[in-house]
């Protein structure tokens, strides 16, 4: 089993998970709420990311997902709903708000 590191800002936590797994299973690796996830399928919003680094490491958004960034005005190509998310590779995100 191949592991990846999530670095999640601005507490600089970092999480291993295998190859693949979505980014809903930073809950059950870490006691803090990294990401305020809400409703888990891409439609409430509540765990937009901005990717720092790594950004093809998320899987390839589709386009129902890029329309509603869009209509949340998370335009400009780096942000990310996390519930979206397959971590295929190392990569370091914040949470959109705390930015």
């Amino acid at each position: 089993m191949t592991l990846k590191k999530l670095t999640v800002l601005p507490s600089g936590t970092e999480i291993l998970l295998p190859a693949g797994s979505p980014l809903t299973e930073v809950e059950y690796e870490s006691p803090d709420r990294l990401i305020p996830f809400g409703c888990r399928s891409g439609s409430c919003g509540a765990c937009v990311i901005e990717v720092v680094q790594g950004f093809g490491c998320l899987g390839e958004p589709d386009l129902d997902e890029l329309d509603f960034l869009e209509d949340l005005g998370r335009t400009g190509g780096s942000h990310r709903l996390a519930c979206q998310c397959r971590l295929q590779g190392d990569a370091t995100i914040c949470v959109a708000d705390d930015i």
